[in-house]
């Protein structure tokens, strides 16, 4: 699901700033972006993580920006590099090399220059902590606001499901006796009033008309909608549970469709497979 969330805290000429984004997952996908300092602390980052936002490609980014006298610059060790340097020139003069990069050689050997390692007191660390879980509360209340709309749609495409369904439910009673008044008339037209056996129609139309019938395609996807609305409405991550029931409801309009025989109801058929389409992508967004 996507989402984003940022937060910032500003102490002692230093910024701390946390920012969440997520993209559309199947499962959880998380990379966390952080200070080396701070590299100790990705375990505990992770679990809250993996608790909170439950699913999504997800890219944490904690930075820390410091004023610049609490900056920690490079030292360079200048008795070694005089050493290094006119050992390297000597050995030039006898070789007759060059000695135009002398200089930047000596500076990339060994302990020449030396990096003051950055070092965070717990006090600092309680300040990125509180920071990161206001950008997951942010990032959290992101996700409900789009959470709020997705809900608005998926209600309104199972609604449209039900409405093409109900014209369904109107066309179907008269299905039968246009299909028995079609078969009849080709008979007639075949082979003759009088030579069609009533008798043997009657029972190859009971046996016909049963492998066309709907009732049970219809109970099942009506009560398959009602309980993706009732999910729908639930507090818990069921994003892969209304995955499920789309998948059913699916089953039932298809075989709707395959029995139908009847142009309209198929028409109405492709109507809903439609709106489930729609359906089945919103719910890469759901939790």
């Amino acid at each position: 699901m996507t989402g984003f969330g940022l937060a910032s805290t500003d102490h002692e000429n230093t910024k701390f700033s946390v920012e969440i984004k997520s993209l559309n997952s199947k499962f959880l996908e998380l990379s966390l972006k952080l200070p080396k300092a701070f590299s100790e602390k990705e375990l505990l980052l992770r679990n809250i993580c993996s608790k909170d936002i439950e699913r999504g490609k997800v890219n944490v980014s904690i930075n820390i920006e410091r004023g610049e006298e609490s900056l920690k610059g490079a030292t360079i060790n200048a008795a070694l590099l005089s050493k290094y340097y006119r050992e390297l020139e000597a050995i030039n003069v006898n070789l007759g090399a060059n000695s135009n990069n002398l200089l930047q050689a000596v500076l990339n050997l060994p302990e020449v220059i030396s990096y003051a390692e950055e070092v965070v007191n717990e006090g600092e660390w309680d300040i990125v902590h509180a920071t990161f879980l206001a950008a997951l509360s942010n990032f959290n209340q992101f996700r409900t606001t789009e959470g709020d709309v997705l809900k608005t749609d998926l209600e309104l495409r199972i609604k449209n499901i039900l409405d093409l369904f109900s014209q369904i439910e109107v066309l179907e009673p008269l299905r039968i006796p246009q299909i028995r008044a079609r078969l009849n008339q080709f008979l007639e037209d075949n082979v003759g009033k009088v030579n069609v056996d009533q008798n043997r129609l009657e029972q190859e139309l009971i046996y016909y008309i049963d492998k066309l019938d709907i009732t049970e395609e219809k109970i099942r996807l009506r009560s398959h909608c009602e309980y993706f609305t009732q999910t729908l409405k639930s507090k818990d991550a069921n994003g892969k549970k209304l995955g499920f029931i789309s998948q059913e409801i699916g089953r039932e309009i298809n075989t709707m469709g395959a029995k139908a025989n009847d142009a309209q109801i198929q028409q109405l058929v492709v109507g809903m497979k439609e709106e489930l389409e729609k359906i089945k992508e919103q719910l890469l967004n759901v939790l």
